[in-house]
């Protein structure tokens, strides 16, 4: 009888490790999420989505924190001074953690310190787009005319990754095209819709009704592989520029420091969430493919995009801004 009650002892004594781990790994309150972007946009919405999704699985309240404005650096500044409780998420995407990193001088955030990744939504590819005026019906047929009228094309661009996505085509293309530099995505589709500029590097959401309807003519997508979202379009680099790939991402983190218990478990419900069938055809809706993953795969994702765009930008003599 001693031995039975020895025995139990022992393994409930076994079992307080596990317990402590289980109660770090579920937070006691709500969830924030905090999104650098308004509420009615396509992060916004996306997060919503997922957000209800994770309030089942979790058994507690989600709330979304919407934060825009600065580039994301209103949201990621609030995201890196929230406790690490697992209790607070962010919504973080390739300005928050890519592009202010290479072209700010000082951010009030340090994404590689003050974050820990849990896990990447998806990545969402550029279409290139020229005016259908324009002779050429391929990217490989861009670079002949473009080399062949060194500076008389004109690139739109209306965000970062646009402009970026331009400077990696000049760069690998080895060709001269003005850089036309516009504050949104509507004024610069008007205007190559209109002729005013020839080429634009646009989100295939708002660029492919246009497209549809005859307004303009999609050569190809930025991403490595073809896109389910639009599979008819070859990639930049099959069309002759081997290589080439831009993307915008956007993925869920942690305060730094957050217990590992917390990142594991968030991580486990957010992969399942994202990667079901109706939440992947939502997205891709929007043009983005899902592709969860763990933290350490977003974490090397980022580390390379942030060392890729570094040496575009270098190589570019894109303006670094305070």
């Amino acid at each position: 009888m001693k031995y039975f009650r020895k025995l139990i002892v022992s393994l409930a004594l076994a079992c307080v490790p596990w317990a402590m781990a289980q109660a770090q790994a579920v937070p006691s309150g709500s969830i924030r999420i905090i999104v650098p972007a308004a509420a009615g946009g396509a992060s916004d919405i996306a997060v919503r989505m997922i957000g209800e999704r994770l309030q089942r699985a979790m058994g507690q309240p989600v709330i979304i924190d919407n934060r825009p404005g600065a580039d994301g650096i209103l949201a990621a500044q609030a995201a890196a001074q929230a406790p690490a409780d697992g209790q607070t998420l962010f919504f973080g995407i390739t300005s928050t953690h890519v592009s202010n990193v290479v072209l700010r001088r000082k951010l009030p955030y340090d994404p590689a310190r003050d974050f820990a990744p849990v896990t990447l939504l998806g990545t969402t590819a550029l279409v290139l787009l020229v005016n259908p005026n324009l002779p050429v019906k391929s990217a490989a047929e861009l670079v002949a005319y473009a080399k062949a009228n060194p500076g008389k094309l004109a690139v739109a661009s209306s965000y970062v990754s646009a402009r970026m996505a331009g400077e990696l085509f000049k760069q690998v293309a080895r060709v001269d095209m003005l850089h036309v530099p516009y504050k949104g995505t509507v004024a610069a589709l008007t205007d190559l819709i209109g002729g005013q500029v020839q080429v634009m590097f646009g989100d295939l959401a708002s660029a492919m009704p246009h497209v549809q309807s005859g307004k303009l003519r999609a050569l190809a997508v930025t991403s490595a592989h073809r896109t389910l979202a639009a599979p008819q379009l070859p990639t930049v680099a099959e069309s002759g520029l081997p290589g080439y790939e831009m993307t915008g991402w956007g993925g869920f983190f942690v305060p730094a420091r957050t217990p590992a218990a917390a990142v594991a478990r968030l991580n486990a419900e957010l992969v399942a969430i994202i990667a079901s069938p109706e939440v992947r055809q939502r997205m891709l809706e929007s043009a983005t493919e899902v592709a969860p993953g763990t933290p350490a795969a977003l974490g090397s994702m980022i580390a390379a995009d942030v060392e890729k765009w570094r040496n575009l930008a270098e190589l570019a003599h894109v303006e670094v801004t305070d």
